[in-house]
């Protein structure tokens, strides 16, 4: 029974025009995708219906590049009622200083970035001074 509740609460044609303006389509445009019989009324009109054909259903779906499942399924009170709860638990949740501190000292941060660049200069002159031992032994065993 909680079922059928559910499905009569969510209307097709709100959901086609929810998902065709979040995706910044106009009704003429959807018109026009969805062929020669169609024009911006008769979207109009569809968006006015709680349930809609599957065959035109899977149609608009595919010119708005979402599932068929999507526009069945989508229950805006639910939606908003999640988003509404995810901002108070954020809200709720976050206790002490609205500013963060940051414990950061940027010249600190500067030396240790040109030590790490001493170091790696080092370490490619010692590989480049080992380089040239192993060839010259090269060319003296020659």
């Amino acid at each position: 029974m909680a079922n059928t509740d559910k499905s009569n609460k969510i209307h097709e044609g709100r959901n086609i025009k929810r998902f065709r303006e979040m995706l910044g389509i106009k009704q003429d445009a959807l018109a026009y995708e969805l062929g020669d019989d169609w024009n911006q009324q008769k979207v109009s009109l569809l968006e006015q219906k709680e349930t809609i054909e599957s065959s035109v259903l899977e149609q608009v779906a595919e010119i708005l590049k979402i599932p068929a499942e999507a526009i069945k399924n989508f229950d805006e009170e639910q939606v908003v009622n999640i988003i509404s709860n995810t901002f108070n638990i954020e809200k709720d949740a976050y206790i002490g200083n609205s500013k963060p501190t940051f414990n950061i000292n940027p010249i600190e941060e500067i030396k240790k970035l040109h030590e790490e660049k001493i170091a790696l200069y080092e370490r490619m002159l010692k590989e480049k001074t080992e380089m040239i031992e192993k060839l010259e032994k090269l060319f003296d065993k020659k």
